[in-house]
């Protein structure tokens, strides 16, 4: 195995298009696709479903994708550190992130880049998703750092990582002492989830209707922190992510399968943007600090 078929795979992974990630590692398909294959045959694995012209990763391809991209970071990350010589930079960087993301991630990381570069302004908007890539393409905003946009989109996304999203209930509710839920059990529950203007709620909804299941949506907020509240004081559910209730003790947590609901957060921008050196330090200390920091903390 070399390195090259770890980014040939990371990249096929992320378009699921065997002509755009040819084209971006600057090889023919079918030299993309003899690489993939003896990517598949040296671990003795199925990576893509093929169906047709579509190509979907299996499961053990999606955990390979996580720890792929992880790799890859660090790799580009040492290797930029001994080219790149310390620089001083100077502005203003604008910022549009998720609640999640606002919540445990981000403080973390413009505190590491404020003690490198003092001479820099930051600005952060806790925005929905929407609203974060309206204002990026407006030039609103430098850098997103929210959920991948389905279908085509004018912006780069580059991934950071995979987290699942669960059920959250009261400790009196009925569904508190179970292991695992079906979504399919979600049919008829009392539930109170992000309004639809949310991503993750269109996400949500269409997991609900693949499955031919419509949970009784009592209520809609536009944070996640009062859909936690709610939860914790009425009978109830909710949906989300569970780095976003780590240090909630007053609700019971409750993975979710068939389907497993999850989402992928990266770093949004503009084309262009990234040739602007604050956007590229700032994304910089993002990779470091994921990559010192465990899942759990993420």
């Amino acid at each position: 195995m070399e390195l090259r078929h770890l980014r040939y795979f990371a990249t096929l992974a992320e378009t699921l298009h065997f002509t755009k990630a040819a084209e971006r590692c600057h090889v023919t398909q079918s030299t993309l696709s003899h690489q993939i294959k003896q990517l598949e045959d040296e671990l003795d694995v199925k990576l893509f479903d093929r169906v047709g012209k579509k190509i979907f990763l299996t499961e053990v391809g999606d955990r390979l994708l996580t720890e792929v991209i992880q790799a890859l970071k660090q790799i580009d990350l040492a290797v930029n550190a001994i080219q790149t010589p310390p620089v001083h930079i100077s502005g203003h960087i604008r910022i549009g992130t998720t609640y999640s993301v606002n919540t445990n991630l981000l403080p973390r990381c413009i505190s590491d880049f404020l003690a490198r570069h003092k001479d820099i302004r930051v600005s952060v908007e806790e925005l929905p998703q929407s609203e974060i890539l309206k204002a990026l393409e407006n030039d609103q905003l430098d850098l997103g750092i929210a959920y991948k946009p389905d279908g085509e989109s004018t912006l780069w996304f580059d991934p950071l990582y995979t987290e699942e999203m669960v059920l959250i209930v009261a400790k009196e509710h009925l569904l508190a002492k179970r292991k695992k839920v079906r979504m399919i059990e979600l049919n008829n529950v009392r539930m109170v989830l992000l309004s639809k203007v949310f991503g993750t709620r269109q996400k949500l909804d269409y997991y609900f209707k693949t499955i031919a299941a419509e949970p009784l949506v009592i209520a809609e907020m536009n944070a996640i922190a009062p859909i936690v509240e709610l939860v914790r004081n009425t009978d109830l559910a909710g949906i989300v992510a569970k780095t976003a209730i780590h240090d909630n003790s007053d609700v019971c947590a409750i993975p979710l399968e068939n389907p497993r609901p999850t989402r992928t957060t990266g770093l949004l921008w503009k084309k262009g943007k990234t040739d602007e050196t604050v956007v590229k330090e700032f994304t910089n200390v993002i990779r470091n600090v994921l990559n010192g920091t465990s899942s759990n903390l993420i």
